[in-house]
């Protein structure tokens, strides 16, 4: 076959200057020119050793190689299969410009040996070495995942990537990062085995970091921005606001009551949110939702005054009470002690339902703590105002005792309402240890009202108070000089008690026991002895009656002295006869007093064996 002919612009540069040269330019002074240019030419072409990246310009594409013009004395030349693609085609234009590597100087050929694919693997080796020093980021493509990691393809050279520094979140799918053409930071290679290991991790931190940086030096407190929430706590949210994070807590999400933020917002939300607090040294930043919405607390004094009505839905029922809405992001709490006028603890669940609308009077409202009281038994008459109606001091009730204590007893009235009967108030006589010596849970009793309280929820009961006070009486029965007949009940060192009558007691002092002086009223009285005495004095108030058995003696000589006075003498009788008489029974009287003493002694009576002389007769 024939060499094939080449066009003048196909030709190396040397032959078509040669031709030109050879004539195709006549006269002497084109020769001159022609070989200046060729000179000066020669002189700016330079010599590139073995090794070395050059830059050059495809000027013909042959079947085998593909001849590339890099400045030297010779022409270089690149194989073919450097410039071809998967799909086996040649792509490759005269005139493109590209960078090649210097494999083998031919001079004595006249051709320099050229590697594109060479060049491009030392550049890229370049490249990691930079990116490992100076931290510049290298692009690639996340080709498989293997274990531990991935294989990274960085333009040809396969990398390996750690799982950990795949991204600065766990990944819950792996597979989701397959096929991605990222930037990765070099963490680590070695030419000779070929060994890279490059982290995405490190990218995204140090681009998250300069729009932290960027974002840092323009946010202000009072700024709307937009972030994305990447996070959900009990507590709240963490947004995405441009590389940094903020939190959104849970209290300015909204006006109203959130149980969990994730009711309100969820992972991957765009929210345009306001910044409520900056702090630029610690990067931490406060964001709030409600915030771009009216406060519903403005004028709610004005709008729910005390002493108002108000309807509203029960949201939340703890122990102490259940929180009622009033409107959107204003509630009020109704404590469990104003849910019933009963003085028994009741239960908020055993009152009230989750999602219950109810009526409630507005008690207090406190703006700056945004906390309303509310009361549901005041909404209803209170019972204790209607029981001051109904039972007027002085009304009697029967009802049955609930419960007995050592200070008085207690008796139902009406449903959850107890009255107190005092241990005082039990019996005007009787002196009471303990009431249970009197009742026992269940016994009916009839009562008197004797107050009710409505501010302290007291009701007080008497039983005495049904029958008259004895003592009111006594002042009238027992009057000063009045002679009884009364029971000893009680003696003591300074006198004896006698019993009136049921409940009423009197006393004798020692010293109105005897005319004569007493040093124990024992010698004079017994318990159980009937004795008859004279009412000395009355005190109804101090319940006192003082009593003298010497007064009724001395009364008794008396009336005696007078009744001899009155005698009427009948003829016969004769003054000795009338003074033995009388003798005789004054006689008989001290004899019987001496006898009571000796029994009481154990003694026995002195008898005088002597008969009495008989008197002459006058």
């Amino acid at each position: 076959m024939g060499e094939e002919k080449k066009s003048p612009a196909d030709q190396p540069k040397e032959e078509v200057k040669a031709g030109e040269r050879s004539g195709e330019k006549t006269g002497a002074g084109s020769s001159e020119e022609s070989f200046g240019a060729l000179f000066e030419e020669s002189l700016s072409r330079r010599h590139f050793d073995e090794g070395e990246i050059v830059k050059g310009t495809i000027v013909s594409i042959e079947k085998e190689f593909i001849m590339v013009d890099i400045g030297d004395k010779c022409e270089g030349q690149v194989p073919s299969g450097d410039f071809r693609t998967a799909a086996g085609e040649v792509k490759a234009q005269v005139g493109d410009q590209i960078e090649v590597l210097v494999e083998q100087r031919q001079e004595e050929q006249g051709v320099i040996l050229l590697s594109k694919s060479k060049a491009v693997e030392k550049r890229l080796w370049e490249a990691f070495e930079q990116s490992y020093k100076k931290q510049i980021p290298v692009p690639g493509k996340i080709e498989e995942h293997i274990k531990g990691g991935y294989l990274v393809d960085l333009g040809g050279v396969k990398a390996f990537m750690p799982g950990s520094q795949a991204d600065t979140r766990p990944i819950k799918h792996p597979e989701e990062l397959i096929g991605k053409e990222e930037f990765f930071q070099v963490l680590k290679f070695n030419r000779k085995r070929v060994n890279v290991v490059v982290s995405r991790r490190l990218v995204i931190e140090r681009k998250w970091k300069e729009q932290r940086d960027q974002i840092l030096s323009e946010l202000e407190e009072g700024m709307i921005i937009k972030g994305t929430v990447k996070n959900i706590t009990e507590y709240g949210a963490f947004l995405d606001i441009g590389g940094m994070d903020g939190l959104l807590h849970i209290t300015d999400m909204s006006w109203k009551r959130v149980n969990h933020p994730g009711d309100l917002i969820k992972v991957g939300d765009e929210l345009e949110v306001k910044i409520l607090k900056f702090d630029r040294a610690s990067e931490r930043v406060a964001l709030g939702l409600k915030q771009l919405e009216p406060d519903p607390w403005d004028n709610v004094d004005k709008k729910y005054p005390v002493g108002t009505i108000v309807q509203g839905k029960v949201t939340n029922v703890t122990e102490y009470g259940a929180f009622v809405e009033l409107e959107p992001g204003v509630e009020g709490l109704v404590h469990v002690s104003e849910m019933s006028w009963g003085k028994k603890r009741v239960m908020a669940d055993e009152m009230v339902k989750l999602g219950q609308m109810l009526e409630a009077k507005v008690l207090d409202i406190d703006l700056h703590e945004r906390r309303i009281s509310l009361g549901m038994k005041q909404v209803i008459p209170n019972p204790w105002e209607v029981l001051t109606q109904k039972y007027p001091p002085g009304s009697r009730i029967k009802g049955k005792v609930k419960n007995i204590t050592n200070f008085g007893i207690f008796v139902g009235v009406e449903e959850g309402i107890d009255g107190l009967v005092h241990i005082s108030d039990l019996s005007w006589v009787k002196k009471i240890r303990h009431p249970k010596d009197l009742f026992k849970k269940g016994d009916e009793v009839e009562c008197a009202v004797l107050d009710v309280d409505p501010e302290r929820e007291r009701f007080s009961l008497g039983i005495k108070q049904i029958a008259p006070d004895p003592w009111s009486l006594v002042p009238e029965k027992y009057r000063s000089g009045t002679r009884i007949t009364g029971k000893v009940v009680s003696i003591t060192d300074f006198g004896a008690f006698v019993e009136l009558e049921q409940g009423i007691e009197g006393l004798i002092h020692i010293s109105e026991l005897s005319e004569e002086q007493v040093k124990d009223p024992k010698d004079v009285v017994q318990v159980g002895q009937e004795v008859r005495a004279e009412v000395l004095s009355v005190d109804p108030r101090e319940k006192r009656i003082r009593l003298s058995l010497r007064a009724v003696a001395q009364k008794d000589e008396e009336e005696q002295l007078e009744q001899y006075k009155a005698t009427e003498w009948d003829g016969t009788s004769k003054l000795g006869e009338i003074i033995q008489k009388k003798l005789a029974e004054t006689k008989g009287k001290e004899l019987f007093t001496g006898e009571a003493k000796a029994k009481a002694s154990g003694e026995k009576p002195k008898t005088n064996s002597a008969e009495p002389k008989k008197e002459k007769k006058i």
